[in-house]
């Protein structure tokens, strides 16, 4: 019998390296890894995973993970870096695609001081600070979000 975190750890596995459009897709692997679950099971541990459903480019849509998902597994804890350039005093976010919107969203909504506005796009974000801001105040800022 395995345990919620095996379970959950090859749901993270599966997303990442195949392409899964559906729950029925994503069930049948795991059945096929050796896991049994039910249709309810899979459910909740989608919604705990936060997975989302986003478009491919090709016309189709399949489940991603969240950012924050895949880079506390690729990354050891405090080697995580945001992927964030700078063109003069305004910050270029890059995020997976679909996920920009989102996250753009939560910036606006819970604005720090040292953002005026956000502008994105399906997986890129321009950020732009107010007068003054520096940075590394920006990096700061973001780094709640991103």
């Amino acid at each position: 019998m395995s345990t919620k975190k095996e379970r959950l750890d090859a749901i993270c596995g599966i997303i990442q390296t195949k392409v899964i459009s559906n729950q029925e897709e994503l069930l049948k692997e795991l059945e096929d890894s050796g896991f049994s679950v039910t249709q309810a099971t899979l459910s909740r541990d989608i919604k705990q995973l936060k997975v989302a459903k986003v478009h491919d480019g090709n016309g189709d849509y399949v489940y991603r993970l969240p950012e924050e998902s895949i880079s506390k597994q690729a990354q050891p804890e405090g080697k995580k870096k945001p992927n964030i350039e700078f063109s003069g005093n305004l910050a270029v976010v890059k995020t997976r695609p679909g996920y920009a919107m989102g996250i753009a969203s939560d910036i606006d909504s819970h604005a720090p001081s040292e953002i005026l506005a956000t502008i994105a796009g399906d997986d890129t974000i321009l950020v732009i600070p107010r007068n003054g801001v520096s940075q590394e105040k920006v990096i700061a800022a973001l780094s709640h979000f991103i």
